[in-house]
């Protein structure tokens, strides 16, 4: 059994928290070649993350969470890539949905962190092939799901439902789900993005929430907390969370090309060679220019919250367009080294195959194609409606 340890006093500023992060850097990169074998977050590794503290930020303040921006969760995610990707994505999610349950009524998030702060969620926000009906006091919900990275190391779980009206989100207890092993793929391998199964679960009224105007008309999560980030469209500010690890893939690439390129000498591809300098270069302008457009949006995003301004269209296509397009930039970085890196990077023992690999499962993800996720941007700015969620 897991041993968490009780963060909820501690006091971090940012700085702590990103010097955290780099401390533990290294040791997911030494840890990397176990997470994939196994398929998942290692146990010691979420205890590392819990004894960190860096999980606090996305908890509500009201219950042991952080008075940190938000945005430091993506910094954090970042640093973490470059050591390991698959526990950079799931830290990413378990913060997002940290971030998430403060939208649901009051008792709900009492029996998620009322006890304690270190609690994790993992989600499946498709309602994926379910039935939700409803039944005295709550729904009886059934069905099955993909995608549902971290779930191992999960306490909760919050799932899309079909059957309610609008769209709705339920959070269910890891007793009441059974978790499917499918997760044999090429790239993320340690995310354990596993199948969810539910068989005619109860869930309790105050555990469902409708999730399209949260955090834009519908201030719940804004009046018990008070918090910027609960005065955000949930489309706006979630999806960023998936963009970091791309950035730190894109950053640990350019490490690892340095550190095997320095002091080589000679003809082909050395630390002589311009095709060499010219790529470098490239890769870390794609990198830092994502970096920069993340943190030039985010913060617009939480200041918009903090003053209570409203989204328009156009700028939530923007951001979900900006989501896509980071995640390009990082991909390119990515593949711009790899494809000068030499027969030696394919070897399974080096850093930059499994970079390579997991930059292009992080790429597959729907909302961060740009054919996807720029689209909307345009329709909206030649003056049509959109024709997908912004």
């Amino acid at each position: 059994m897991t041993t968490r340890a009780d963060t909820s006093c501690k006091t971090l500023t940012r700085g702590e928290l990103l010097d955290q992060a780099s401390k533990l850097t290294p040791i997911l990169k030494e840890r990397a070649p176990l997470t994939e074998g196994l398929r998942r977050v290692p146990t010691e590794t979420v205890d590392d993350l819990l004894a960190s503290g860096l999980h606090l930020i996305g908890v509500p303040r009201k219950f042991g969470g952080l008075d940190v921006d938000y945005g430091i969760s993506l910094d954090v995610g970042v640093e973490l890539a470059k050591g390991c990707a698959s526990t950079s994505w799931c830290y990413s999610l378990w913060v997002a949905h940290a971030w998430l349950v403060g939208f649901w009524p009051l008792q709900a998030q009492e029996e998620i962190f009322g006890a304690s702060p270190n609690v994790l969620c993992s989600s499946s926000l498709s309602p994926g092939k379910s039935t939700c009906t409803p039944a005295d006091g709550g729904y009886h919900l059934t069905g099955r799901w993909e995608f549902s990275s971290g779930c191992d190391s999960a306490d909760w779980i919050m799932l899309g439902v079909a059957g309610i009206d609008q769209r709705n989100w339920a959070l269910v207890p890891k007793e009441d789900r059974e978790i499917v092993d499918t997760w044999f793929v090429s790239g993320l391998r340690g995310s354990g993005s596993k199948d969810i199964v539910v068989e005619d679960a109860f869930i309790p009224a105050h555990r469902v929430v409708e999730v399209t105007t949260a955090g834009d008309t519908d201030l719940t999560g804004w009046a018990i907390h008070g918090q910027d980030r609960y005065r955000v469209p949930i489309p706006v500010l979630l999806g960023w969370d998936l963009v970091a690890p791309m950035i730190g893939v894109a950053r640990g690439m350019a490490e690892e090309f340095i550190a095997k390129l320095t002091g080589t000498t000679g003809p082909g591809r050395t630390a002589d060679s311009a095709a060499i300098h010219l790529r470098l270069s490239q890769a870390c302008a794609e990198a830092d220019a994502a970096q920069a457009l993340m943190d030039l949006d985010v913060a617009e995003i939480l200041r918009k919250g903090r003053e209570g301004e409203p989204f328009n269209a156009l700028e939530r296509a923007r951001f979900r367009r900006d989501k896509a397009f980071c995640t390009q930039l990082g991909l390119q970085a990515v593949n711009r080294l790899f494809d000068l890196s030499g027969g030696h990077a394919l070897f399974e023992s080096e850093p930059m195959q499994r970079l390579h690999r997991d930059a292009q499962a992080i790429a597959h993800r729907d909302g961060l194609i740009m054919d996807l996720g720029g689209q909307q941007y345009g329709r909206v700015a030649l003056g049509l409606q959109p024709d997908g969620a912004i």
